[in-house]
């Protein structure tokens, strides 16, 4: 058989792909080629550069392209890549495009890598001084007034602006032009407490090899300090540093405090970026000339060829879980390149997760505690508003409405959260009982007022407001239940003298929309926030000294088992906002169930507390991380196709044991955007007993006949069995 060029292509299928050797170029393992692939043609990623064939020669396709001079891809990311791709059951030429920010994925050379600036031409200035253009061309040329610019700081301040540039450039109004990375002066770093000194201390005494450090910190403790701190530290050995943080909301104020303070540049990776900007900072790491980098989940694929540390906050979030395609997760992930890497990863977080915490307890990280607040009077004061048998104005109890004026009137801030968008969750016919649902789901519809809209949550399906009841024809349609919309008419109504803000994915659809109503926030006069989740960590508004939370029951009585862990994080982490910094902070949980354990427990010892006797339950239970789980997915559009296909797939398995079968059984939504869903979780208390058995399945599942019918994926260590 000939020697052949093993290739991972881009396409959902669980296999490399052989080719003939291209007629020239240099060929090596995590270089990229241009094959024919069908009736045309795909990059893909050199895995193998001699390979055996398993077939004939003249049954073989030939390499059209090599696209690298040199590999993109270096040995330690092609080997992580590769156990991602087995450890996840991901098709390997999904894993390994993962890791290329999309521009890299095109037939293309790479893009250069010095900094793009733009400046102003003369007629630019006559253009501004005379005011003759108007919206964001006059916005970018004001912008480019003071001097050239740095087109990432061009984005952060008006995202707009490459629209704008495509008008001034061909008139002459703007140049661009490149040029290497400028430094400038570090700031002074904030003086560190004994309990910051102690962590940075220990992790730096293992700053050469491989260690775990969970980072147990309060909301407010200064975890950011920690780690600018050990930043400061790799830079100073010319080793590259980076850090992930759960959301997009999160990296702006981030890389300012980076920028500030370390005074290098900060690359900055995430899905919100434009793709030869995520490219060219791509590049940067991979050369070595970028050593510090800002990401979100995908930032865990960046080259580090120089690497000091990795810097994983919040590490609880489930953000870091990718729910499509290449089902890997960010946080382990990064564990498995710091352990190849040879380096310190630290898990920073105020809530840690219940198998971070299991490590803990296992010896295999090492935990530290920050449990001071530096620049705080004391920890915000927690209390339980009981609302049984009180009348609540929207969804508001009397004691609530009191703390709010009390609070505003001293020219303080609000917080109200909750965290449901949309008016009300649900539209209900006070004659007849009809309520609102989605056709495509059997859920109900959610009713956005300020659109005159009712939409679906899941599917994203949208109809018009009914004026009269479908099905009795009555008028009286009244709204159930209270979203952040509904929150906000009602605070405004209540306080028509205080500004009243709303964050959600309404409001900040628009890629600078959150700052901006953050930024607003940090002044010192009163106001009302109303948010979801996109607030409940990493912000800090310093007049903000009540928080009051809303809607906690729902989370009280859950199938998922996961549920009570979530609601412990999410109120620490909302509370967490309040009292900041030198005014005393307090927090209002508002509930029917009081006495419930998990609340007392909560309010009585902490999270540290929770975490415990949740870790006791999930060991008597043998629930994750005391065992492991993969889940089978399968939906179609007709219920019996779903049924077919996870009877075939519990036959398939070998008769183990070590294993347990939970189903076939429907998923907890049965029905979404109009195909009917299924599953088969699949649980070992031995990780490699699990895995043994996964791949030979997944084989044998694609195999089915009962297969071609239905949409399937497998999903390792799932953390939503929805």
């Amino acid at each position: 058989m000939p020697t052949v060029v093993r290739v991972a292509l881009p396409v959902p299928l669980p296999t490399l792909f052989d080719y003939l050797p291209p007629a020239e170029g240099r060929w090596q393992a995590g270089s990229r080629v241009r094959v024919p692939f069908g009736r045309g043609s795909k990059v893909g990623i050199v895995v193998d550069p001699a390979a055996s064939a398993s077939v004939a020669g003249d049954r073989l396709k030939a390499v059209t392209e090599v696209l690298d001079p040199a590999p993109l891809l270096d040995t330690e990311l092609m080997q992580t890549l590769a156990w991602a791709a087995d450890y996840w059951l991901a098709a390997p030429g999904e894993a390994y495009a993962n890791a290329l920010p999309l521009a890299l994925r095109e037939p293309r050379p790479w893009p250069d890598t010095r900094d793009e600036y733009w400046q102003l031409t003369a007629a630019g200035r006559s253009a501004l001084d005379a005011g003759s253009r108007r919206g964001a061309s006059q916005q970018l040329l004001q912008l480019l007034a003071p001097g050239p610019q740095r087109a990432d700081v061009l984005g952060e301040q008006l995202p707009s602006w490459r629209a704008a540039a495509r008008r001034l450039a061909p008139a002459g109004l703007i140049e661009r032009h490149t040029a290497a990375a400028v430094t400038t002066p570090a700031g002074a770093p904030l003086p560190l407490s004994d309990e910051q000194q102690q962590a940075v201390a220990a992790i730096a005494a293992e700053r050469h090899r491989f260690q775990p450090f969970l980072l147990d910190g309060v909301t407010g403790s200064g975890k950011t300090e920690v780690y600018l701190a050990l930043i400061e530290q790799a830079l100073a050995e010319g080793r590259q540093s980076l850090l992930l943080v759960p959301e997009i909301g999160l990296a702006p104020q981030t890389l300012r405090r980076l920028r500030e303070r370390l005074g290098v540049a900060v690359e900055v990776l995430h899905s919100n970026l434009a793709e030869g900007e995520r490219a060219r900072a791509w590049l940067r790491a991979r050369s070595g000339e970028a050593k510090v980098i800002l990401g979100t989940r995908s930032a865990v694929f960046t080259p580090l060829p120089q690497a000091g540390l990795i810097v994983v906050d919040e590490e609880h979030d489930a953000a870091y879980k990718q729910q499509e395609g290449f089902r890997y997760h960010a946080r382990d992930l990064a564990l498995v390149r710091a352990r190849a890497m040879d380096v310190p990863i630290v898990l920073g977080s105020a809530t840690p997760s219940l198998e971070s915490l299991a490590n803990v307890a296992g010896g295999r990280y090492r935990a530290l505690t920050l449990r001071a607040r530096p620049a705080a009077v004391h920890a915000p004061q927690v209390q339980i508003v009981d609302v049984r048998s009180q009348h609540l104005d929207h969804g508001l109890s009397p004691a609530l409405q009191a703390a709010v004026r009390e609070t505003v009137a001293r020219g303080e801030q609000v917080l109200v959260f909750r965290n449901r968008r949309g008016y009300a969750p649900v539209l209900l016919c006070h004659a007849c009982g009809w309520h609102a649902d989605c056709p495509r789901c059997e859920r109900p519809l959610t009713l956005h007022a300020g659109q005159r809209q009712l939409r679906c949550h899941h599917c994203d399906y949208r109809s018009k407001v009914p004026a009269a009841c479908p099905a009795c024809g009555a008028g009286a349609l009244w709204p159930q239940g209270q979203g952040t919309e509904r929150l906000e008419e009602a605070l405004t109504a209540l306080f028509p003298d205080v500004p009243v803000l709303r964050i959600d994915r309404e409001t900040t659809r628009r890629r600078d929309a959150f700052e901006h109503l953050i930024d607003g926030l940090r002044a010192n006069g009163p106001a009302i926030l109303v948010g979801t989740q996109m607030l409940a960590k990493g912000h800090d508004l310093p007049n903000l000294t009540l928080v009051a939370i809303v809607g906690v029951d729902e989370g009280l009585h859950s199938i998922d088992f996961r549920a009570a862990e979530r609601l412990a994080q999410l109120v620490v982490q909302v509370a967490g906002r309040a009292g900041r910094a030198a005014k005393p902070g307090r927090v209002l949980l508002q509930t029917h169930h009081p006495d419930h354990p998990l609340l007392r427990t909560l309010l009585a010892k902490g999270y540290g507390a929770a975490a415990v006797s949740l870790l006791a339950e999930r060991e008597q239970a043998a629930l994750p991380p005391y065992s492991h789980q993969i889940l089978l997915r399968a939906d179609a559009h007709e219920r019996v196709a779903v049924d077919a296909f996870l009877v075939a797939a519990a036959a398939a398995l070998p008769d183990d044991h070590s294993l347990q079968l939970a189903g076939p059984m429907a998923a907890p939504m049965a029905l979404r955007a109009g195909r009917h869903r299924g599953q088969l979780l699949l649980e070992a208390t031995s990780r490699a007993q699990l895995h043994a058995v996964a791949r030979p399945w997944q084989r044998a599942l694609g195999k089915l006949p009962a297969a071609r019918r239905v949409r399937w994926s497998l999903d390792v260590d799932p953390i939503d069995l929805y």
